[in-house]
Parts: structure tokens; sequence; C-alpha cells
């Protein structure tokens, strides 16, 4: 089991499949299951999950420090899979609150890191925030702002609000990965979004369409 998490992650950034969209696939809830019996059962979760959480730590972090953070997530989660709720076919949201206490532990290195970008406009994670070049050269001008406003969030808000705009995340999903009611979701997404208005505009400054839209309040 310990070999296979730590083999090479993709280099793409490819999110991987979902339980509930690989037909004829077994549930996320039911390869950890298997896996209580069968530990090698458990290496298919990761192949199927590190590279979204791969990606979501490094546009947070930087790509150094998402391949161990990946890796002590699905060993974290391997130890305690004991106690996942089998309710819940699909981990996603699981291994991401995983991640998010992980990521935790950074904090002084994340807010360092977004308040660099704040004074100086330069800083190698924010190249991790859009994938292409005319998204990048977009997202260059509120980049500043933005990070200046994303220093300042709790690291409550920051995780709710990063999990919504960079992992596609519904609010039953982020309530599932925080441990929080939805209704918390929905209270710090607003406190969020007020902030990060108040710093850019309403200039949607994380890249994308989809992201401008649940920012401004449209959620699955």
């Amino acid at each position: 089991m310990t070999d296979s998490l730590c083999r090479p992650l993709p280099g793409d950034g490819t999110p991987g499949v979902d339980a509930e969209q690989a037909d004829g696939a077994q549930t996320d809830a039911a390869l950890i299951a298997a896996s209580l019996d069968e530990p090698e059962q458990f290496a298919a979760l990761f192949d199927r999950h590190a590279p979204t959480i791969h990606r979501y730590v490094a546009r947070r972090l930087g790509s150094d420090a998402a391949d161990d953070i990946t890796a002590e997530t699905f060993l974290t989660a391997f130890r305690i899979r004991a106690r996942y709720d089998r309710d819940r076919a699909g981990a996603r949201p699981w291994l991401h609150g995983i991640a998010a206490k992980l990521i935790s532990r950074h904090r002084r290195e994340e807010v360092k890191a977004f308040r660099l970008l704040a004074r100086t406009g330069q800083d190698r994670i924010a190249e991790t925030w859009t994938d292409s070049a005319d998204d990048r050269v977009t997202a260059q001008a509120a980049s500043r702002s933005l990070a200046g406003a994303l220093s300042k969030l709790s690291q409550g808000d920051r995780h709710t609000l990063l999990l919504l705009a960079w992992a596609d995340f519904t609010y039953q999903e982020i309530a599932e990965a925080l441990d929080i009611p939805v209704g918390t979701v929905r209270s710090r997404l607003n406190r969020a979004r007020r902030k990060l208005r108040a710093a850019t505009g309403d200039h949607d400054p994380l890249t994308g369409p989809r992201e401008l839209s649940v920012l401004e309040g449209d959620s699955a």
C-alpha cells in the first residue's frame, strides 16, 4: 500500500474520475470497504483522486508542497479508512477535507505568499491560478488585489471559498469536506465574497466564468 502511494503523480493535472461518473467502476465507498480486507484495493482510490488533490494543493501552496501533502492525504486516509461513512458513495469531499487540514499546517506560508504577491505582483504560485496564457494575462491585473484579500481571510473562510472556486465543489460537498453545516458554508462564502469584492471591485479575479458565477451567489 505504501509503495502505491509513492508512485509518480500525473504531470498534466488531469482530474481524477469521480466514482459516480466511472461506468462500471466500484464506488469509492465500495473500494474503501474492500480495502479493509484487501489493503491493495485502496490503490484504486489513489489513482482515481490523487491528480485532483495534487492540482488543488498546488494552486494553493505550489507543486513542491503538493507532492508531500497529496501523499500524506492518502496515507492518512488509508489509516482512518475504517471510519469512512459508507453512505457517501464518493470520497472526494472526505479526501479534500483531509488535505485541508494538512494545508492548514502551512497557513503562515500561504499567507506570506499571498502578501508577497500583493506587494510585488510576483509569485510562482500565482502562475498555477490559470491554465491558459490568455487567462493568465486577464488574471494578472487583478492578482495583486486578490492575493491581498485572500491573505486577510480566516483559514476557514479561505478553505470554503477555494473549495468552491478551485475544486468546483457544491455547498453540500464543502460542508462534508470541512465537517460544517451547509448554513455555515453559506455564511462563510457571503463574508468572503464581500471582502473580495471590496478589494477587487466586481471584476472576477479567479480566472473563469463558472468561478465568477459561483462567487456571485450561484451554486448547485
